[in-house]
């Protein structure tokens, strides 16, 4: 169930606060300029001695390729006994696949929040008002199966998320990356030139899929489903609407897939070719039988 949050505020009553044994929990989704959000709250702190708050994304996993957002936000954790004693931190930043939630580690030491006399804990209730304000979205239409699954398949290998990064050529690529992004930059020096973002996320998601396209790509075709080469197509059709020259990756694209017809191809001629071959062998087989049968000598008694 997604609320539709009052002048760019949310309210969320976590109940029962004291009792609960979750180490992250999430409030009902909320929507505010026209993006779904969330709030996550670790009760016994994120491995720290605080109460860690944060505002996140909440269908972060469903969004297309290359998705970011900026927004302005707020959290508030309400003094029930006095407003003015009520905590508020405020930050300002651009979300994205690879940081898809913004907030506070050490919000409030649990030994205040606990405190019988701190107002933060009534009831063992406890209240959180969030405000945001959405200052820029970029490509959070809705996305396609295939860039849906391209993403979820990035995530999965992990690509980018080393802690060291190198700068090549305004990319910051981990180090694992970097003799094959300066391979690709030698070959095709202008491919990036129309690239106009300098969020270095969004960029990494970039080169990210980029190099998921080459490694799909370098595949045995026979290895490579159709879901495979739709997702491929997908990224070339993104990486051309960010900027990135991609001729030369559509031909090897198109390569491939009619290598793959080819292979599929030859693989049915090659299968009619061995039933044909399995018919006329046993053809020949029966006509051998035949003038086995028929190369008999007569016996005196059958001329007779």
């Amino acid at each position: 169930m997604v609320s539709e949050a009052d002048d760019n505020k949310f309210t969320w009553v976590i109940k029962d606060f004291s009792s609960l044994q979750s180490r992250k929990i999430y409030s009902d989704e909320f929507l505010i300029g026209g993006c779904k959000w969330c709030l996550i709250a670790y009760p016994k702190g994120s491995k720290v001695d605080s109460l860690s708050l944060y505002l996140g994304v909440a269908d972060h996993e469903s969004l297309p390729l290359g998705w970011t957002r900026n927004a302005k936000f707020s959290l508030k954790l309400v003094n029930q006994f006095s407003d003015k004693s009520s905590i508020l931190r405020e930050a300002t930043d651009w979300y994205n696949q690879k940081t898809p939630s913004f907030g506070f580690t050490k919000f409030l030491p649990l030994a205040k929040l606990h405190s019988k006399d701190g107002g933060f804990l009534v009831n063992d209730e406890l209240k959180i008002v969030a405000e945001v304000h959405v200052l820029q979205v970029i490509g959070e239409a809705e996305g396609s199966q295939e860039s849906v699954q391209l993403m979820k398949r990035i995530k999965m290998n992990g690509y980018g998320t080393g802690n060291k990064t190198v700068d090549v050529n305004g990319f910051q690529v981990s180090t694992s990356q970097v003799a094959y992004v300066r391979c690709i930059f030698e070959k095709h020096p202008d491919f990036a030139s129309k690239v106009r973002s300098n969020n270095q996320h969004l960029k990494s998601t970039y080169m990210n899929v980029l190099l998921e396209l080459i490694e799909t790509l370098c595949q045995l075709p026979e290895n490579l489903s159709d879901d495979d080469l739709s997702e491929a197509s997908a990224a070339v059709l993104y990486l051309s609407q960010v900027g990135f020259k991609v001729d030369w990756l559509e031909k090897k694209l198109e390569e491939v897939k009619e290598k793959k017809k080819k292979m599929y191809t030859g693989k049915a001629q090659l299968q009619r070719m061995e039933e044909e071959l399995q018919n006329l062998t046993k053809k020949c087989s029966d006509l051998e039988d035949l003038v086995k049968m028929q190369n008999v000598a007569l016996s005196f008694s059958d001329v007779v």
